[in-house]
């Protein structure tokens, strides 16, 4: 599947994804999925800056997102899919059911109203019916910040 990972991280485009997952996954490709980053040239050029040679990166509002998903899904090279939220995450999920098999969580930080699951994962009271959701419609959900940590399945998050 061109699209290997779709991973919800707050910092969006960092060192663990273009680095720890990039690199492994051969991506060529980053889609980031952001309604506001989208429509900031300014940031954008700052997450560009961060890319290395030979990956690209798509900046998509979410709705864009929903309709290039299938797009993505058979270009031929190997891609990464970020958002920033869980929100955004489950929004695309329900608009192509059945796509994506697994989302990485691989960093929800402190915020207001959060709780603290792993040093990485903090959840609010909605975020975990948000993971209801998901994993209902049989995604496997699993927060994991490097592929050479262990993964820690979602049941052990909402406990």
């Amino acid at each position: 599947m061109p699209l290997s990972l779709f991973r919800v991280d707050d910092r969006l485009v960092h060192g663990q994804v273009v680095i720890g997952w990039g690199r492994p996954l051969g991506a060529k490709f980053i889609v980031l999925v952001d309604d506001g980053v989208r429509e900031s040239e300014w940031e954008q050029d700052l997450y560009r800056m961060a890319m290395p040679d030979g990956v690209e990166i798509i900046f998509a509002s979410t709705d864009e997102a929903i309709a290039a998903l299938p797009v993505w899904s058979a270009d031929p090279r190997t891609g990464i899919l970020l958002t920033a939220d869980l929100a955004t995450m489950a929004a695309l999920h329900d608009a192509v059911p059945g796509l994506m098999r697994h989302v990485n969580l691989g960093g929800l930080h402190h915020r207001p109203g959060r709780v603290e699951r792993l040093r990485y994962i903090y959840l609010a009271d909605g975020d975990a019916d948000v993971l209801r959701r998901l994993t209902s419609g049989g995604t496997n959900v699993s927060a994991q910040d490097l592929p050479t940590t262990t993964a820690v399945g979602v049941e052990k998050l909402l406990r």
